[in-house]
């Protein structure tokens, strides 16, 4: 028995056996076309690709109604990347002008192009030759004759370990209980698809598929990030009592959907969505959502080669607010740049993202799409409550030439004859230590706040929460990091503007109490944490919360902090009942 740890997907515990997938891009083997023979290898590449489109399509078609909205757009990068010349032709090329067999050329062809986005800093770029690595895999199974819904055949639920694995692979092996990835972080395409199917999942477990073996017992601990391997008897029952409690406590959360947030002393709490498509507006509404804390924009411009128009970005918009049914609906501007370039405008990248041209910067460098976007939301207002988000907000000309802006869209369709509500709430997004720091300024000059946890503790710490050599240093709980959003939360309360939490730190219920504390009374997260943290709240005491938490801001070293705020607000301990 050992154990393997990884990044956490979430999803609760899986128990099953082992079934690894095989690499098709490691040595394949590489020989030479007789010359009469050269052009029909070549049309098998051809015709891989066809097999192998048919085959995603009719993943797309065969999507359930319960789909997430994600996987679509998912397995179309993958068909976009199957008409790019750069692999096609290249491949095709290794065979006519080389005399190389078809897998060779396809599998060296990746791994060339694959090869040019691992030089990228950035990590979204460095996804797309993962995507390209996984489009070879594809076709090396198709040029090998088989398909990966083959796996499928067997109906016993299985835990899979791959060194990778593609979105729509995922989708096909339906009998999957959980995955056990070795590549990849929390940000990568299957991360997002596994959160999506709440299926319990872990990435970035580097060499489980090298040390398990086929038909092993797993235990894959989702929420803890542990990959338990070959457990014995006793480790296994205790599992197994570990994940039905988990079960019951889950069906037992479904009775909270209706119950209203409020404290043990009184004090009403809003809970809110983060969504990314319009498609999840519904499960948002479904998990009992007062409205949508942040709707990221950015995912309507990603993944594709152009730019959405004002009708298609007005269509999401109106979509997710019309799913809410009167509730708020925050949309925030597009946050392009660093882990989220738009392939559109791959040329405006700076040489350091996360520090360059990003969010509100490339808004306003690029007036021209900021106003389509800005028409669309306006738009969109005409059916429900609308919110705009300003992020990475750090000077006052980015709130004076935003607003500036707004007022011009607003204009332009008062003169098309365009309906639209006369009155849409602006805020903007505290992110970064500078705004944290001026929280009181932006709060005067803006409606609302929405506190951005990932990256604010990202350019606090000076720490990439995707660079694994240093993911361990990434601490939302430091000290340094809970007197921004402290400080944050103070000054818009005393100013009478509305604020809320919108990072990962919101949906983790061991920070409610300590949110709550610090005075904050709107949450924003990810629908499938909504009723876990509305068990939190109902079980908690703002007033006693106020003062421990106090204590705890007053900590200056980590490891002192850390100790009283689970000494004082662990709910395990009951510190954060009354």
């Amino acid at each position: 028995m050992f154990s393997l740890h990884g990044s956490a997907l979430g999803g609760g515990i899986a128990i099953g056996r082992a079934r690894r997938i095989a690499p098709q891009l490691r040595d394949v083997a590489r020989y030479r076309i007789e010359p009469q023979r050269v052009a029909a290898e070549a049309l098998r590449i051809e015709c891989a690709i066809a097999d192998a489109r048919q085959e995603l399509e009719q993943v797309c078609e065969e999507l359930p109604a319960s789909a997430p909205a994600e996987a679509r757009s998912l397995i179309d990068i993958h068909l976009m990347i199957l008409q790019d010349d750069l692999l096609v032709e290249g491949a095709r090329a290794i065979v006519l002008d080389h005399g190389w067999n078809a897998e060779w050329a396809v599998a060296t062809q990746a791994q060339e192009l694959a090869g040019k986005f691992d030089e990228f800093e950035d990590l979204y770029m460095r996804e797309r030759g993962r995507d390209v690595r996984q489009v070879a895999e594809r076709l090396l199974k198709t040029l090998s004759g088989s398909r990966a819904s083959e796996s499928t055949e067997n109906d016993e639920p299985e835990l899979f370990v791959a060194e990778d694995i593609s979105p729509a692979d995922m989708l096909m092996l339906r009998n999957s209980i959980g995955f056990a990835i070795d590549l990849g972080g929390t940000t990568s395409h299957a991360a997002i698809l596994a959160r999506s199917l709440n299926i319990p999942s872990i990435v970035g477990l580097h060499c489980a598929r090298e040390l398990i073996r086929d038909d092993d017992w797993l235990i894959l601990d989702a929420d803890a990030g542990v990959l338990i391997v070959a457990p014995d008897d006793e480790v296994l029952a205790q599992y197994r009592t570990l994940q039905a409690e988990a079960l019951l406590a889950r069906d037992k959360l479904k009775r909270l959907i209706h119950v209203p947030a409020v404290t043990v002393d009184g004090v009403a709490v809003e809970l809110w969505a983060n969504i990314e498509l319009s498609g999840e507006a519904e499960a948002a509404c479904e998990a009992g959502a007062a409205g949508v804390g942040l709707f990221r924009s950015e995912f309507l411009f990603m993944n594709r080669l152009d730019l959405p128009d004002e009708d298609e970005q007005f269509e999401a918009y109106r979509d997710a607010v019309v799913a809410m049914r009167g509730r708020p609906v925050t949309i925030r501007t597009l946050d392009a740049g660093a882990d989220k370039p738009i392939e559109a405008m791959k040329d405006l990248v700076a040489a350091n993202p996360a520090l360059g041209q990003r969010a509100i910067r490339f808004s306003l460098a690029q007036p021209e799409t900021f106003l389509v976007q800005l028409r669309a939301m306006l738009r969109a207002s005409a059916f429900g409550k609308v919110r705009i988000l300003l992020p990475m907000l750090a000077h006052g000309h980015e709130v004076d030439q935003s607003l500036r802006l707004i007022g011009q869209a607003r204009e332009q369709l008062r003169d098309a004859g365009i309906p639209q509500a006369q009155r849409v709430e602006v805020g903007g997004m505290i992110e970064i230590p500078a705004a944290a720091l001026s929280a009181a300024y932006f709060a005067r000059r803006l409606d609302f706040l929405a506190i951005g946890t990932n990256d604010l503790t990202q350019y606090t710490l000076a720490i990439d929460r995707d660079d694994n050599t240093v993911a361990a240093l990434y601490d939302p709980y430091h000290p340094a990091v809970l007197r921004l959003i402290a400080g944050t939360i103070r000054a818009a309360n005393k100013l009478r503007r509305g604020v809320s939490v919108c990072g990962e730190l919101a949906g983790e219920p061991a920070a409610t109490p300590l949110l709550l504390g610090m005075g904050l009374r709107q949450f924003s997260m990810h629908p499938a944490n909504l009723l876990r943290v509305k068990r939190e709240v109902l079980q908690s005491n703002a007033g006693i919360l106020s003062s421990r938490v106090a204590r705890v801001l007053r900590a200056e070293d980590p490891v002192r902090a850390r100790a009283l705020r689970e000494h004082l607000l662990d709910p395990e301990r009951g510190g954060h009942t009354g």
